[in-house]
This record gives C-alpha cells, structure tokens and sequence, in this order.
C-alpha cells in the first residue's frame, strides 16, 4: 500500500501539473478556463500519456523520460503556482467534513484495493512483457512478429511504463488503474455528498453516476492488473458524466464539449472499439461551424491528431498497419510487417472468444446462432438481466427521437433532452457495436450500463415533468426519498461485499510493495545470442523472464540486435 501511496502521489502531481499547463494553452489559444480539479486531472493524464508514447519513439520509457517530465512539471509550478494553490484552495476550502473524511477514505480504500488482488489472466499473458518492452527499449519494429498480442498497442501501456518506476524501486508497478478508477470514483461521489437543498435540472447525470458506481464496485478487486479494459471503461464513464454535467447546468460554450470529444480520441488509443463515442462530435461541431469558429476548428482538430499521432506510429512500427488487427488497411510496405493471415486469424479469434466460441472457424456464424449460446453460458445472472434492458432501450430509444422529432416540429422541445438523447445514441451505438463484434463483457461493461441508466434517468425526468407544480413537487420529493433509499441499500450490500473482500485480502503482503506479477516455471532457447523464455506449461511468462512469449516459435531478427527489431519467419 505504501509503493502504491507514493506512486499515486506522483501521479498525482505530474498529472495535475501536466494538466494545469494543458489547461493554460487551452485558455490562451481558445479562451477557456477549467476550473474542475478533476477535469484537470483527466488532461493531465491525457497529456502525459501523448508524452509517453512519444519518448517511446526515441528512447526507452524509464529515468530520462520521468526526469523530463518532472523538469517540465517543476517549470509549470513555478510560472502558475499563484493561480495552483488558488485551484487547490478552492477545491478543499470550504467543503463539509463528511466530504473531507469521504475522500481521505475512498484513497485509503481504493489503495488498498490497488495494492492486492486479482491480476488479470491476460497481464501476465502479454500486459506485463508490452510494458517491459516499453520500459527496457521504447519501441521495437516488427515486435508483433514475435507475440501477435504486442501488435494490440494499447496507449495505456505506454503511460503504464513511465509511471512503474522500475529504474528507482526495482519494482515494476501497476498502480494506474486504481488512480484511473479512484478518479472516477471522485465523479460518483456527489451521489452521497450532496449540500442540503442543492437542486439540479435533471436526474439523468445521477443515474449515470449510479452506472458507474455499479462499475467500480465490480472492477475493485481487478485494479491491481495494468489491463487496459478497465483504463477504458473508466475514461467512457468519465466523458459520459462530465457531458451530461455540462448539459445539466446549461454550458452553452461549445469548448468544454470539444474537449471531452479530444478525450473520446484519447479513448480511442487505449482502446480501438471506443471510436463509436465520437459520435459526440455532433454537438461542438454544429456549434463551432455555426458560430463560423473555424480557427477554433482547426486547434481542436489538431489537438485529436497530437493525441493520436503517436499512438497509430506505435502501431505501424509494431505491426507494420495503421491499425491492428485490420490487415485490410495496408498502407506501408515494409520489411517487419505481420502476416495478414495471421492478423486475420487473431481478429477472427478475438471476436469468437467474446462470443463464447472457441473456433475461429465461426467467426461468420450467424447471430441468431450464436447469441442464444452466448446470452445463456457468458454472462452472469444481472448481465443477463442489462442486455435484456438495453434490448428494450434500442426500442425505446426510437420512440424518445421520434418524440424529440414530434414536439421540436411544434417548437416545444426542450434541448437538454436534445444533448440528452445525443449521449444516448452514442452509448447505444457502441453497445450494438460491443454487442455484434466480441461481446465479452468486460469489453463493454461501461456501454452495457450507460445505456439502461441514461434512457431510465431521461424517462424518468420526463414523467416528472409531465405533472404540474405541486404534483410535481411532490413527485420529486417522494422520488428523491425513494431513490436515496434504493441508493443507500444498495451501497449498504455492496459495502458489505467490500468489507468481506478487505478482509479476505487483508492477508496478503502488500502493505509496502504493491502485489507482483505471477511467477511461473519457464524455459529458453537462444536466438541470435539473446535467451527467449517461454512456459512450461500454459501461455503466461508474468514480467520479470525477459523476453518472454507464449510458446518456442522461430524468431527471425531484423538484424543483429534486438534494436533492429524482427520479420516474420
């Protein structure tokens, strides 16, 4: 717990000091101020991930590159720190006990968690060895030649190798998920700590706020693994949250939700099947090109391809494709490329995997062949019970456009529920997406929820509204006395799940260095002079045999040097 205390405490720092400078640039150029600690935190994290997978292109991701950033870092304190310990003040000044000792408790908790738990089957499989390679060389050509699983380059990894801190500690440590999802975690806690008789203009930020507690109280036991699913499903929620805040309190700047579209491009590189929530474009465009704002166009647009670029680079020179794994969109001839039936073939088995087949062969089945087998054997009892809702939502979903559609023709239509309905559709598309490509529910959790609680907050402001003022008054305070009620039982099992969980954990060894990755018996052969573990038995090498791969396969270098990278045989 303490490695990880202090891990976070830096992470911590650099992000928010990488954030405020982000933040100053973002003034200077667009005329916007954030003022959300959050939010600067989640731009700062943003930031330095960009930085990290650009060091990766040079140089190995260890001392140099912390001491760089730590350089810049001090240089932001130094020219902002009166308007920091502003932000700072402002942020704990003035706040309720309960909100102080909620925080300080939700930092010991979630460093608990963090600290010990279930490492994800797949973070010692190939997570580990990506974030290894990142550490020890940066980047390597033609890596997907050795282990197909290389080639999946998600951002995450990258920012994963610059804050293990190996160089100092001599211990690789995978601490990032539990900021990623303790900042979410920040986010849901107005649920509980709200100030007496502080209104709001609708229920749907709650019920999305109440998604992702569902969320984090599922991934709390898993945030020990570097896996990049929970980094994603985080960052969705986050986006989804901040959007509907923005709608909520009427922002009627199209900035703030050009921002968060950046952060939906961010999004994208931790992950490729999170493109679908750009579907929130829509919004800041229409407004900017309005508003004929095209330089502001033209920042935004470069803000996405910087936040980008360097991941797609990543790419190519790991697998030789823009993106992997679609060998189809081949751009760059060069000598490290991956096969493209062996790329095919891992599409194809990432798809059936997460449909419950083990035959890659099946990847053309039919969904109502597939779905019956898939809905019965991979999802627990309460998914069963979500995709049967969110089903139910894609109906409803047409009957709220078609209302919007109907009252906006007759000029009543409100547009709250015109934003409202935009974040739906986008969380609804990346669900059907999620849902027909490889629907493994850890893929897709955040869109699985986010569709239910969004289309169940917007009927449930519309039945409100439909009643007149007293009826109304009356139907929001027996709501709010019941949904407090639901939210408080519900906290009160899932509170006893976690004491149950602290407890069963508490007996680990982690109250110094953070749980390490899984050892396991491991052979070698040699290759050009340089020693490749691999297992015994299985497919998992954990992190500390380097270089590991899943199997003895024949390795053919680019050159003399691991440097020079690998071809395929």
């Amino acid at each position: 717990m303490i490695s990880v205390l202090f891990n976070w405490s830096y992470i911590a720092a650099t992000a928010f000091l990488a954030g405020f400078g982000a933040c100053a640039l973002v003034r200077r150029v667009l005329g916007y101020r954030v003022r959300d600690i959050g939010c600067i935190l989640a731009l700062g994290i943003m930031t330095v991930t960009v930085y990290a997978q650009i060091f990766s292109l040079v140089c190995q991701v260890g001392a140099a590159a912390n001491l760089v950033l730590a350089a810049a870092c001090l240089a932001a304190a130094a020219a902002g720190r009166h308007q920091i310990a502003e932000l700072l003040s402002e942020a704990w000044k003035g706040k309720r006990t309960a909100w102080k000792f909620a925080v300080v408790l939700s930092v010991v908790i979630w460093c608990f968690c963090t600290s010990r738990g279930y490492m994800h089957y797949d973070s010692d499989l190939y997570h580990a060895q990506s974030i290894r390679w990142i550490e020890e060389y940066g980047i390597v050509k033609g890596l997907g030649n050795i282990h197909v699983r290389f080639a999946y380059n998600s951002s995450f990894f990258a920012l994963s190798a610059l804050y293990s801190m190996k160089f100092l500690t001599g211990h690789s440590l995978h601490a990032v998920n539990g900021f990623m999802a303790l900042l979410l975690w920040m986010k849901v806690l107005p649920l509980f700590c709200r100030k007496k008789g502080e209104g709001r203009r609708t229920l749907v930020t709650d019920f999305a706020r109440l998604g992702a507690f569902y969320y984090l109280t599922v991934i709390y036991s898993d945030v020990v693994s570097p896996a990049s699913d929970y980094a994603i499903m985080c960052v969705v929620f986050f986006i989804v949250i901040k959007w509907l805040e923005l709608l909520e309190r009427g922002e009627d700047s199209a900035a703030p939700y050009a921002l968060l579209c950046v952060a939906g491009v961010y999004a994208v590189t931790l992950k490729l099947t999170a493109g679908l929530i750009l579907i929130l474009l829509a919004k800041p465009v229409v407004m900017l090109v309005r508003e004929k704002r095209w330089r502001d166009i033209g920042v935004y647009l470069m803000m996405g391809i910087v936040t980008v670029a360097p991941w797609l680079a990543r790419t190519v020179i790991i697998s030789g494709y823009l993106l992997y794994p679609f060998p189809a969109l081949d751009l760059f001839n060069v000598d490290w490329k991956m096969d493209a039936a062996a790329a095919a073939l891992d599409a194809a088995e990432i798809r059936t995997w997460g449909r419950g087949l083990n035959n890659a062969a099946l990847v053309g089945l039919p969904v109502s062949e597939w779905f019956p087998g898939w809905f019965q054997s991979s999802l627990p009892a309460v998914g069963k019970l979500f995709i049967l809702a969110d089903i139910l939502c894609l109906l409803l979903f047409v009957l709220l456009a078609a209302r919007y559609i109907r009252k906006s023709a007759a000029a009543a239509a409100e547009p709250i529920q015109k934003g409202q309905l935009l974040v739906l559709a986008a969380v609804l598309a990346s669900y059907v997406f999620w849902q027909f490509s490889a629907p493994l529910l850890r893929y897709g959790y955040a869109y699985v929820l986010l569709v239910v609680m969004i289309t169940a907050g917007i009927l449930c402001d519309i039945f409100i509204k439909h009643f007149d003022k007293r009826q109304k008054r009356d139907m929001i305070r027996g709501t709010a006395v019941l949904g407090v009620f639901m939210l408080w039982a519900f906290s009160a099992v899932k509170l006893v799940s976690l004491v149950r969980y602290c407890r069963g954990e508490a007996g680990k060894p982690a109250y110094v260095w953070q749980q390490d990755y899984g050892s396991y018996a491991l052979e070698n052969y040699e290759v050009n002079g340089v020693i490749f573990y691999y297992p015994a038995n299985g497919d998992r090498t954990g992190y500390h045999d380097f270089p590991s791969i899943p199997r003895q396969i024949p390795i053919a270098f680019r050159g003399e040097s691991l440097e020079e990278g690998f071809r395929k045989e």
